[in-house]
């Protein structure tokens, strides 16, 4: 298994090794589950098991679509990552900051891209358990600032770091960890554009460079060879708008997930303001991250199942972002058997989704305004377009990567919408006063 020249190599063990393991490590996440299920609270309507918050959340949660067949069709062990990192979320909404900030710093070790929301645990933990009192207006008493706590913090940290990177400082290996880590060389995006900034960035790019052709704007010789609808992980230039370096996209994101930092910092919110922003740097990077990963939203999907059962407008922000979210993963699964496998899977979650959502919150306005219905609904035409009527034209040889590209930009309209819908929410809501005695 591990000859990097035997391209064929098939074992019937593996395969059996992969995925009981993958359901094995599942464990973690169903722990987590119920340990954030008891320190969620959510609306209380109804009598009936079924329309109890906890109930709703557990099932949005264990029965994750896009953690499905990420896991246990495409095969990864992201249920393990987010069994610690909901876990490391549940110690926080239970004030068990130091246990919180280790289940952290061993998730991060385990998989760097949770770097995307570090920024919302440095913050909050800073603000909330290194100061330990607030002035009666919310704001921090500048003089509890608690050195032993920030040690603490700092040793609970760097004890990780080293158990896990030890090793490789040892034998002189960190230069090729990071370079592995941060593979800049990959280019701006995936193979399969995540559906972000980016996409919609190319998909304007390539229209103006049709438009640019057309009209004689533009000299067919001087159109960069590499394209970036060839289907390859490579860097390449755009036609039209200026490239992107991984500078810009840092510079980018930082942008995008500053708001959110400053709202966590001068008007706190408890332990929900720290979940908002988590969510909000998860979506952040997503949305203006180098070289970003389709399966990079469940980053943003399953802590955002959290908010979903308790407010009417986080829970329409969560059916938005979920269905397209979900919806932008069915490029994972692409050979025909798989094909009603993913359509009926991601029906059933959904139906489940809105439905129980919609009974929660029965007594609020609607979770959609027209707009919004009509955009989800156009996901059922675009798969149809997509998987039945475009391979049967003559575009399937000549433009292969025309289904791609209209899934990406279509699923990026909808979650550049959620994410901008969750942040008008972060940045009106008023701070909770309360008081932190010492």
């Amino acid at each position: 298994m591990l000859n990097v020249h035997n391209l064929n190599y098939s074992s019937s063990r593996t395969l059996l090794f992969q995925r009981f393991s993958v359901i094995f490590t599942d464990i973690l996440f169903v722990y987590a589950v119920h340990e954030c299920c008891k320190c969620i609270g959510g609306k209380k309507v109804g009598k009936e098991l079924t329309e109890k918050p906890k109930f709703i959340l557990s099932v949005l949660l264990l029965w994750n679509f896009g953690l499905l067949i990420v896991d246990h069709i495409h095969f990864q062990y992201n249920g393990f990552l987010f069994g610690l990192m909901l876990l490391s979320i549940a110690r926080l909404f239970q004030k068990r900051h130091m246990e919180g900030a280790f289940l952290f710093a061993v998730l991060l070790h385990f998989k760097h891209i949770y770097l995307y929301v570090a920024p919302a645990y440095g913050v909050y933990l800073l603000r909330s358990y290194c100061f330990t009192a607030n002035k009666s207006d919310g704001s921090i008493r500048w003089n509890s600032f608690s050195f032993v706590r920030v040690i603490s913090l700092g040793l609970v940290v760097f004890l990780v770091s080293a158990l896990s990177l030890g090793p490789f400082l040892a034998l002189n290996q960190l230069p090729q960890v990071f370079s592995r880590l941060f593979p800049f060389k990959r280019g701006l995006c995936h193979a399969y554009w995540a559906p972000n900034f980016w996409a919609l960035y190319n998909a304007l790019d390539k229209v103006l460079s049709v438009i640019g052709l057309k009209l004689k704007f533009l000299d067919p010789n001087k159109i960069p060879k590499a394209s970036m609808t060839s289907g390859l992980v490579q860097q390449f230039q755009h036609t039209v708008l200026p490239s992107v370096t991984p500078l810009a996209t840092l510079i980018c994101t930082l942008i995008a997930i500053l708001p959110s930092i400053f709202c966590l910092w001068f008007k706190p919110q408890g332990p929900r303001g720290f979940l908002r922003c988590l969510i909000l740097c998860a979506l952040s990077s997503f949305m203006f991250g180098w070289h970003v990963h389709e399966k990079a939203i469940l980053l943003a999907i399953l802590p955002m199942s959290l908010l979903s059962v308790g407010k009417a407008g986080d829970a329409s922000v969560f059916l938005i972002l979920t269905t397209t979210g979900h919806y932008s993963l069915f490029p994972l699964l692409f050979t025909a058997p798989e094909l009603p496998i993913k359509i009926l899977l991601m029906l059933l979650f959904t139906i489940y989704s809105i439905s129980s959502l919609k009974t929660l919150f029965r007594k609020e306005k609607p979770l959609f305004n027209w707009m919004e219905t009509f955009y989800l609904l156009g996901l059922g035409p675009l798969e149809v377009c997509c998987e039945f009527v475009f391979p049967l034209t003559s575009w399937k040889l000549k433009y292969p990567f025309i289904p791609l590209l209209l899934t990406s930009v279509y699923c990026a309209v909808g979650i550049t919408y959620a994410w901008f819908k969750l942040y008008v929410s972060v940045l009106i809501d008023p701070p909770v006063v309360k008081t932190k005695k010492q």
